[in-house]
């Protein structure tokens, strides 16, 4: 159950920072609470996570996860310019991400 916890706390580290970005500074009221919400679950389940998984790896998996999905969904929104080696490195974290999950 630690690992699904911690794979839906990585998923919603990217929607909190994503929601931060379209913010604008906290002055759009609903990109700031998708915020908020989403920050305290997603901090509320790496500390659940953590209960179980060591930190280290936690961390590692819901850092990469997050950012990965972050930047990703940032290049398929057209946020952000996409090309073939930053997609191979997007692929690079998450090879490591599941190296780890793997490993422990």
């Amino acid at each position: 159950m630690s690992w699904i916890v911690l794979i839906v706390s990585g998923v919603l580290e990217a929607v909190w920072a994503t929601a931060l970005g379209r913010s604008e500074g906290f002055t759009r009221p609903v990109p700031s609470a998708v915020f908020v919400v989403s920050l305290i679950a997603s901090m509320a389940g790496l500390a659940y996570a953590l209960r179980e998984l060591p930190v280290g790896t936690a961390y590692a998996i819901w850092v990469g996860l997050g950012a990965a999905l972050t930047v990703g969904y940032a290049m398929v929104t057209g946020a952000e310019p996409a090309s073939l080696l930053r997609i191979a490195l997007i692929l690079g974290i998450v090879a490591c991400v599941v190296g780890l999950k793997l490993t422990h």
